[in-house]
């Protein structure tokens, strides 16, 4: 025999238990994709429909026949259903439930109640037959334009087994072949076509696993796009770095903070630690390797957060700042792919800070000078109290001496060293720019040459002293003998830093436009607005320099460098308070070993003398405001002062004096008595006030003091204008400012005085004010 109806069910049932294993452990494994489950299932009915004709002759025509052939047709239904779940079709569970039912109760009934073999076998066939044409059916459905090439072969095996079905339904009762000689070769046939389709149904769940690893590398592809795109166009910089230091990939941001061109990264710079790669700490100082972002990452494997750096970069090596973040990529089993770096350009929040470092510098300066100058305004009310007290009474005592008497020379001393005393307090007063300045049209080439010259003679032989002017330097509004003192000042530390060695000290005089970039940007500012150039004044030396910490700490009140006795520390800060107040501005460059140059810059006069300078006053002339001595009346401190004459009005004028000091209300009030007037004098405001209105026109003058306990001067001229609009009233003061100007002409005082000038000068305000009754 050709085909062994035993062997070939054997073979079968091995054949369908490796098919159910196979598509069962292609379920365990691809449990979202449909059809492997049915067909497991679909060769577990085809085994129990073998184990049933084989077993035909030892169980009953029941099981054998009617649960083999039933299982038998349940096979190809199984099959078509795990089809339809393939190609995500509906599956019908219900009918398949019934149709296994209905096929298991008329094999039952055909072979119990009519003997029918015919007709269980024309049931059995087109069950099969139906199957297969739903299924082709199905899959023309699935797959109309014939791409799927799995589709289009099961299509055809489909077609054969329907053909074949057929031949083998119609040879059997046409030829008049037995059972036992065609059921081996449909089987035979069947199991081939069986294997064909598992083939086939392996393929369809390799093309599904295909096109689903074509989707997910197009949905990478997509993701990775969208990545890049949002990377590029991030603001923040990003860079990916292999673990041998080269550069995998970098955003444009990172390209615009390093200078790169957007084709690529510079070559020169691939290795984030190589020589073009200089980072810097916070200071400004080079960092080490080990504290680089991507160093630190490859040592720990750990991400660095937050770490502020510069990066010098561009051919001029400007510094641009960041703030660098760094952490690892790795690969599924842990080791290190790539070193991300991403950073923020935080460039022009460093130099906000280091502005704003600067403003800080600037206001706690400032707020020192006020502090200073708050208690120079004390020290001036009471000391200047005493030094008019001594000053007034030793030129008394003079004048009540004989030409030839010893005593004068002892009075001459204690006049000269009163006057130092105040010269002091203006030193004070002017470095804490309290002191009311004298401006007017000053020639800066006359006064730079006039000091070099008087220093000259004071100058060591060692040192060589030059100055330069350039032509056609324009004028300024300042005050003459203050900005001598300046020049007299920087001359000397000048001095003083070649520390007794030969060197050179140079002043330079010349004249910048106002758009010049060296110009302070607040004063260029200001003579854009006045339309007036910047007059530059320089005086350098090759001394010994400075460094940063002193340098930063030069202008501070009493903050000195020099041995005891040879410096005070208030030189410098009477030179700012000087240049400030006169509407200047003054930079300092220094390097130690190297020498020091202080340049300082003024605004140029206006040439219409009404026109004022934009935070500059012009001069005053509806006060008197005395300021430094002259060098005239500087070298008068040091002779004998001209005794006081005796000058009595025919008709003498009434002085109102008040002052809280009874020592200075006793000297003036002996001073105005010789000069000829008639003087009531009070140490208390109010009986001041009581006087006045006891006899609202019995004074011509009230000259009263500013800084009183209680009721200020102001206060006391409020009260008695009040009662006498018509008194001319004058107010003292050893510290005054703008405010008290211009408080002072708003409650209606005539002059404010300025305490420390000389007793002759007091006299002689009060003579001009005073009218003869």
């Amino acid at each position: 025999m050709l085909f062994d109806l035993s062997t070939l069910l054997a073979m079968r049932v091995g054949i369908d238990l490796l098919t159910g294993l196979a598509f069962f452990g292609l379920l365990s494994r691809y449990r979202h994709i449909g059809g492997p489950g049915w067909w497991a299932l679909s060769a577990l009915a085809s085994i129990l429909a073998s184990l049933g004709l084989w077993l035909r002759d030892l169980v009953p025509d029941v099981l054998s026949i009617g649960v083999g052939v039933t299982t038998l047709a349940l096979a190809p239904l199984l099959a078509w259903m795990g089809l339809r779940s393939h190609l995500k079709f509906q599956v019908l569970v219900s009918r398949l439930v019934g149709a296994v039912l209905a096929m298991l109760v008329l094999q039952v009934v055909f072979l119990l109640v009519w003997d029918l073999p015919q007709v269980r076998q024309g049931l059995f066939a087109s069950a099969a037959l139906a199957c297969m044409a739903f299924a082709y059916c199905d899959m023309a459905r699935a797959d109309p334009q014939r791409r799927v090439p799995e589709l289009q072969a099961l299509k055809m095996l489909t077609v054969v087994e329907i053909a074949a079905m057929l031949v083998f339904a119609l040879l059997g009762p046409g030829m008049g072949l037995a059972v036992p000689l065609l059921a081996p070769a449909t089987l035979f046939f069947f199991m081939l076509a069986g294997l064909c389709r598992v083939m086939l149904y392996s393929g369809l769940v390799t093309y599904r696993l295909r096109l689903e690893g074509d989707r997910a590398r197009q949905g990478l592809q997509v993701r990775e796009a969208d990545s890049r795109a949002l990377i590029e166009n991030l603001s923040a910089g990003v860079m990916v770095f292999r673990p041998n230091h080269t550069l995998s990939s970098i955003n444009s941001a990172a390209r615009r903070f390093f200078g790169w061109s957007a084709g690529g990264a510079n070559t020169a710079l691939a290795e984030p630690t190589g020589p073009g790669w200089q980072m810097l700490y916070e200071d400004g100082q080079p960092m080490r390797r080990h504290d680089m972002p991507f160093e630190r990452v490859l040592a720990t494997g750990q991400p660095v957060k937050s770490v502020v750096v510069g990066v010098p970069v561009g051919h001029d090596g400007a510094v641009r700042w960041a703030l660098f973040n760094a952490y690892p990529e790795n690969d599924v089993q842990g080791g290190l792919r790539h070193v991300v770096l991403t950073f923020i350009d935080i460039t022009s929040l460093k130099i906000a800070q280091s502005e704003q470092k600067v403003l800080q510098a600037q206001l706690s300066q400032s707020q020192k000078m006020e502090a200073l100058g708050t208690l120079a305004g004390g020290v001036a009310h009471d000391f200047n109290n005493i030094l008019a007290a001594i000053l007034g009474n030793a030129d008394l005592a003079r004048q009540d001496l004989a030409h030839d008497a010893s005593a004068r020379e002892s009075l001459h001393e204690i006049s000269t060293a009163a006057r130092r005393g105040r010269e002091l307090v203006r030193q004070i007063l002017a470095f804490s720019r309290q002191q009311p300045a004298e401006r007017t049209r000053v020639d800066v080439d006359a006064i730079l040459t006039e000091t070099c010259n008087l220093m000259r003679a004071a100058v060591p032989p060692q040192v060589e002293l030059l100055h330069e002017c350039a032509p056609g330097t324009p004028a300024i509004l300042a005050d003459a003998t203050q900005l001598g003192q300046v020049l007299i000042n920087l001359g000397t530390n000048a001095v003083h830093a070649l520390d007794g060695r030969a060197g050179r000290v140079f002043c330079q005089l010349d004249r910048l436009s106002r758009d010049d970039e060296r110009v302070p940007a607040e004063l260029a500012g200001r003579c854009r607005l006045a339309g007036v150039d910047v007059v530059r004044l320089r005086v350098s030396d090759n001394g010994t320099g400075m460094s940063e910490a002193v340098r930063s700490r030069i202008f501070e009140p009493f903050f000195t460098t020099k041995v005891v006795g040879r410096g005070t520390g208030l030189g410098l800060p009477v030179v700012l308070g000087i240049v400030e107040v006169n509407g200047g501005a003054i930079d300092v460059v220094s390097e130690l070993n190297r020498g020091t140059t202080f340049s300082l810059y003024f605004p140029a006069a206006p040439d219409d003398p009404l026109l004022a300078l934009p935070g500059v006053s012009p001069k005053r002339t509806d006060a008197v405001t005395m300021g430094l001595p002259s060098p005239a009346a500087t070298t008068a401190d040091h002779q004998e002062p001209p005794t006081m004459a005796d000058a009595s009005p025919a008709a003498p004028a009434h002085i109102l004096y008040l002052d809280d000091d009874d020592t200075l209300v006793f000297l003036v009030r002996r001073l105005l008595e010789r000069r000829g007037y008639r003087v009531t004098s009070f140490t208390d405001q109010q009986q001041a006030v009581k006087a006045v209105q006891a006899e609202p026109h019995a004074f011509q003058l009230l000259l009263t003091d500013y800084n009183m306990p209680g009721m200020s001067g102001l206060d006391v001229a409020r009260a008695v204008l009040a009662i006498n609009p018509q008194l001319t009233v004058a107010v003292a003061s050893g510290y005054i400012t703008d405010e008290l100007q211009a408080e002072a002409k708003v409650v209606g005082v005539r002059e404010v005085v300025f305490k420390t000038d000389a007793v002759e000068a007091f006299c002689e305000v009060v003579a001009r004010l005073v009218k003869p009754a």
